[in-house]
């Protein structure tokens, strides 16, 4: 199960409705790379396949590849603003290891494919 904070899911009501595409929905993966290993996928995506799960999240529909449930599963996504600035963030129970930017990751079985560029 994801878990997408209130303030989050309006941000992304808010870019979803942007978007202007019919049937658009937020995808959410893993790629390997990032300074730990594995960098988080977020965007949206009209594009359905037989290897998605979806799920019904804040009122969005939320699609993870199959594959990928095993990283994400209890992840927390939070919008967050600061002063002039904010951003997504996200906490993954399953991450043993984060880089100092946030945005990649590796777990106690999995360590991906980590880049030898620092963040």
């Amino acid at each position: 199960m994801i878990n997408i904070s209130e303030k989050a899911a309006e941000q992304l009501k808010v870019m979803l409705a942007e978007q202007e595409v019919p049937n658009m929905f937020l995808r959410i993966g893993v790629t390997p790379g990032g300074c730990s290993g594995f960098s988080y996928a977020m965007g949206f995506d009209d594009n359905e396949t037989d290897q998605d799960v979806y799920m019904d999240i804040q009122e969005m529909k939320v699609v993870v590849e199959k594959e990928n449930l095993r990283y994400l599963d209890g992840l927390e996504i939070d919008f967050e603003e600061s002063g002039m600035t904010g951003g997504f963030t996200i906490n993954n129970p399953n991450a043993t290891a984060t880089c100092g930017c946030g945005s990649s990751f590796r777990t106690a079985t999995d360590a991906g494919k980590p880049n030898e560029e620092p963040c």
